[in-house]
């Protein structure tokens, strides 16, 4: 193993531990964001980055603009790896003289020994099952790499934008949250994090960066969960830009402020729980996926700025989107559904079955007023033909317990550039060990055999037109008996400030957004 030098950690930890000003937005090569999330949690292995947002690292490949679905080019791959023989081996080959942020040389065995971390079950990585199609990776030369797949996985690459990390800062297994990797990053991205408070990240322009040293030189990034405090902040003048919600982001633009949006395949929903007597119930679930206005959702939570959601497929997907499944509005439908099935209103209007009231608990997230607000027209919508909504507001390390007991507000889409990865873990029934992959995947906890049979031959086809109608009887099959009530995919807002930097148009977004995408998703090519 190639020795490189361990002071660099030592050294950002030191860094991150210093106290500094907050700098003043507006500076001619520095950028001043305000972000939602907690700061910190830098590590590839655990998941950070996965959809190619990374700023201090690199993946194989890199997202490329478009106003559909994106494309990949090479990043630390010096081009698009090929399949061959039955699309189970993908060979890879690298990009020569990139060095580390510690100023070590990267090659294959970095490679290699990152995606290994990530499969390692010491690792304990939250985006491990996502990867399991990588039966073995190897270093053919120094300079490329093997991976070789348990089936054909067409969608493989998307599982070439994941940062990769030094090997060394792998070489002992452990759990991906407790590594320094996590407030001490070392990539071979165009940003450097000199400093980390808990409320504030300071990344520096990596000038020897193999693309070329990033125009703006210094992003800082403040934690503020708050959204009106966001906003006020930016109204204020302290910000270049920030992540609202779409009513609080126009009511906030104007003047030198302008508001943004970028499309997604983002969505929000409502997970039903399968071993709940009333949210399990199949009447139930189709009733109030016609019960839902999710039209007038968009219009008064959103203001516009998205698009109805009856499936995780957007029509992004082009040939595997199709139109026909949807559910359109229609109470006197649900109300027909729910007396069909023996749901009958009682005294109070809420409906009764074999002595069972018609009553679940809905939980979202307490910070999220777009998830209460959405959460609220739900519980309203479902009042109207008779389903009484109890709504919980808890953080999230109270949600996980009890995802198979209640409903939740959910969003989903994280990596949106493949139907696959759209929808599969969405859909899939649960995998029989649920620690091999998120709590929330199928959160309702429905087996479907049908749907699983067409997602298992969308993926390991290579044939588009194949994964293409697989897709679309995968639609057609849950509109009959949806596990979920989709609601709505958003449209991102962002309020930015004026300047005279020159952008790169948009991308397709992911469901965890915030200012490491809009207009600064790719800010190291940003020009005056």
């Amino acid at each position: 193993m190639r020795a490189r030098s361990l002071i660099a950690v030592g050294v950002a930890c030191a860094i991150a531990s210093t106290s500094c000003g907050v700098p003043e937005s507006g500076s001619t090569d520095s950028l001043v964001l305000a972000d939602a999330y907690e700061l910190g949690g830098y590590n590839p292995v655990a998941g950070y980055g996965a959809a190619g947002e990374a700023k201090v690292y690199d993946g194989l490949l890199r997202l490329t603009s478009s106003t559909g679905a994106p494309g990949f080019a090479p990043a630390l791959a010096t081009a698009l790896p090929a399949a061959e023989g039955d699309a189970t081996v993908w060979t890879v080959p690298l990009r020569p003289g990139v060095r580390f942020s510690d100023g070590s040389a990267f090659d294959a065995a970095d490679v290699v020994a990152t995606y290994r971390a990530i499969l390692d079950p010491a690792s304990a990585s939250e985006v491990r099952s996502s990867f399991a199609m990588i039966e073995r990776v190897e270093a053919v030369d120094p300079l490329s790499v093997r991976f070789t797949l348990r089936h054909p996985y067409a969608a493989f690459g998307t599982k070439l934008l994941i940062g990769i990390v030094p090997s060394e800062a792998v070489a002992t297994p452990g759990p991906a949250t407790e590594s320094p990797l996590n407030t001490a990053p070392i990539g071979t991205g165009p940003y450097r994090l000199t400093v980390l408070e808990p409320t504030r990240a300071v990344f520096e322009a990596n000038e020897s960066y193999w693309g070329g040293a990033p125009s703006v030189k210094r992003l800082t990034v403040l934690s503020v969960p708050d959204d009106n405090t966001r906003a006020q902040r930016m109204a204020a003048g302290e910000l270049d830009g920030t992540s609202l919600p779409p009513l609080l982001a126009a009511a906030t633009s104007g003047g030198r402020m302008s508001l943004q949006t970028n499309t997604s395949a983002d969505w929000r929903g409502v997970s039903m729980p399968e071993g709940d007597p009333v949210a399990g119930d199949s009447a139930v679930r189709l009733a109030l996926n016609y019960a839902v206005d999710r039209q007038g959702m968009i219009d008064n939570i959103l203001g516009g700025y998205g698009r109805p959601a009856y499936t995780p497929f957007a029509d992004v997907y082009g040939e595997s989107y199709d139109p026909t499944a949807f559910f359109g509005f229609d109470r006197a439908r649900a109300e027909q559904i729910l007396d069909g099935a023996r749901w009958l209103a009682g005294s109070d209007g809420v409906r009764v079955k074999d002595g069972v009231r018609a009553r679940f608990t809905v939980m979202y997230n307490s910070t999220d007023t777009l998830r209460r607000d959405l959460a609220l027209a739900f519980a309203s919508d479902a009042r109207r033909v008779g389903i009484e909504v109890d709504l919980a507001a808890l953080s999230w390390d109270r949600i996980e317990p009890r995802v198979a007991q209640a409903g939740i507000l959910l969003g989903g889409g994280s990596e949106p550039y493949d139907p696959d990865t759209q929808a599969y873990n969405t859909l899939h029934s649960p995998p029989p060990d649920p620690s091999t992959g998120s709590p929330y995947d199928n959160a309702s906890r429905h087996a479907d055999p049908t749907i699983d049979a067409q997602l298992e031959l969308a993926r390991r086809s290579t044939d588009p037109a194949v994964r293409a109608a697989a897709y679309r009887d995968v639609q057609r099959r849950y509109a009959q008996a949806p596990s979920h009530v989709f609601l709505v995919h958003l449209d991102h807002t962002y309020v930015v400030k004026d300047s005279s930097w020159t952008m790169s148009g948009p991308v397709l977004e992911p469901h965890a957004h915030g200012v490491t995408w809009g207009p600064w998703w790719s800010l190291q090519t940003w020009t005056r």
